[in-house]
């Protein structure tokens, strides 16, 4: 929204922005433009500062009145220099010097929309998180990946079938058998999970099938397996590649007939249950994996995407485990600045969704550490480049690996400034204009040890 008294100049200004890309709403008067602003306005306010009747300080008020987190950027004649860096100090975003250079003004406005839509986005994510209900509350997501897999679920969950969920480690997939158990008309019955990589060979048998007292050494008394005890119910059986091999072959008799044998027992038990079986890896292309077992087990088939594959669900994902550990801490949940969503869907999250709740979890009880300290702590930071992936022009993309870059290298070096302007190669002035730009402050990064 573009804010002058002086039409010649209104008319040019709107010009310009327009040729750069901007949707620009061109208003004569303060008044004007307060009957057009909301808390929903989706861009930012460039206004005059020297207008008759409400001038733009005025306006840049009443504004951070009604809409505390609208960007607001002041255009100044050279003697109202001061002005606007006091201005600065009451919340303004930024000024403009006029006759302004056009190339500086685009950038600018470019950025202060850049911080409004993540601004936006970020209060859609609380809302969106406050709203979500049933499943849509579990397997939380905005990406088509993740609402596949919703759809997928309510399909197969009315199913008397058995699934197996495909998935790299971490991306969640005993929550989805959950859900499908859940979302079944076995729910009332019990889940029942077992991960066959995490038993030791010997055990696992007795695990599944359960024991007679005095089948083998230590088995002082009856215990009932997870077979049986899931009857009516869900297995859920994690890890099934790391199954030994022997062991199959009773896995695939129980399923096929559909009863078991306690270990040190003659009797036949009937059972009656769902098998949902999970892997990391392709069980067609495991030779130790027998076939005719395969087939029993892969009557339907779920896949996974890995988080760095659908990175528009991180913020969401991010904001609901901050939410949850401020919760059980008893703390005030931390909200997500601009630079932390950045951070965060710039990250190839390796851990997939189990390392971004331990991420959000250190988020949430330390206050003193942004999101990309964090993950760039311990080794060199995992960041994938996002070419263009959010739309954003040229000049915001290399603003923001400015931004980051000088961020790294004052961590780097603790907040010394003369060894981060070695290691750029930039001058004091410089770094220092960059640093502004950003809102990159160096006492962040300096540490009791720096000497």
């Amino acid at each position: 929204m573009l804010v002058d008294d002086e039409a010649m100049v209104r008319e040019a200004t709107q010009q310009w922005l327009t040729i750069c890309g901007f949707h620009v709403v061109s208003l004569s008067s303060a008044e004007q433009a307060l009957k057009h602003l909301d808390d929903a306005w989706p861009g930012v306010l460039l206004t005059d500062v020297r207008m008759p009747g409400m001038d733009g300080l005025e306006l840049m008020r009443e504004v951070q009145t009604r809409i505390p987190d609208l960007p607001v950027i002041l255009l100044t004649a050279h003697g109202d220099v001061d002005m606007a860096i006091s201005a600065m100090h009451e919340g303004a975003y930024d000024f403009i010097e006029k006759p302004y250079v056009p190339d500086r003004l685009a950038e600018t406005l470019q950025r202060a929309c850049d911080k409004r839509r993540l601004t936006l986005e970020n209060r859609r994510l609380h809302q969106d998180l406050a709203s979500r209900s049933g499943l849509a509350s579990k397997l939380i997501g905005i990406s088509p990946a993740i609402s596949r897999v919703r759809d997928e679920i309510l399909l197969l969950g009315q199913l008397n079938t058995n699934v197996i969920i495909y998935g790299e480690t971490g991306t969640g997939k005993e929550l989805v058998a959950q859900c499908l158990h859940e979302f079944s008309p076995r729910s009332n019955k019990p889940f029942v999970p077992i991960n066959c990589g995490a038993i030791p060979e010997s055990l696992i048998e007795s695990e599944l099938f359960g024991h007679e007292a005095g089948a083998f050494t230590g088995a002082n008394k009856r215990r009932i397996g997870k077979f049986e005890y899931a009857s009516g119910g869900t297995l859920f059986l994690d890890e099934i590649e790391s199954m030994p091999v022997n062991l199959q072959v009773k896995l695939l008799r129980a399923l096929q007939e559909g009863v078991i044998e306690r270990l040190g027992s003659n009797q036949s038990i009937p059972v009656d249950l769902r098998v949902v079986a999970a892997a990391k890896v392709d069980l067609r292309d495991e030779e130790q994996f027998r076939e005719d077992l395969f087939y029993r087990l892969c009557v339907s088939e779920l896949h996974l995407a890995a988080l760095r594959d659908r990175l528009d669900d991180v913020p969401l994902l991010f904001a609901h485990y901050v939410a949850r550990a401020a919760t059980d801490h008893q703390r005030e949940p931390r909200p997500l600045s601009d630079h932390d969503i950045s951070a965060l869907q710039s990250y190839a999250w390796p851990g997939n969704v189990r390392e971004l709740k331990n991420v959000a979890i250190r988020f949430a009880l330390d206050h003193r550490t942004s999101a990309a300290e964090l993950l760039s702590r311990g080794q060199a930071p995992q960041i994938t480049p996002r070419i263009n992936q959010r739309g954003l022009p040229l000049a915001v993309q290399v603003a923001e690996f400015e931004a980051q870059a000088i961020r790294l290298c004052l961590k780097k070096h603790q907040g010394n400034i003369k060894l981060v302007m070695d290691e750029l190669d930039l001058p004091r002035r410089t770094l220092n204009q960059k640093m502004q730009r950003f809102g990159i402050n160096r006492s962040e990064f300096v540490t009791d040890e720096m000497p």
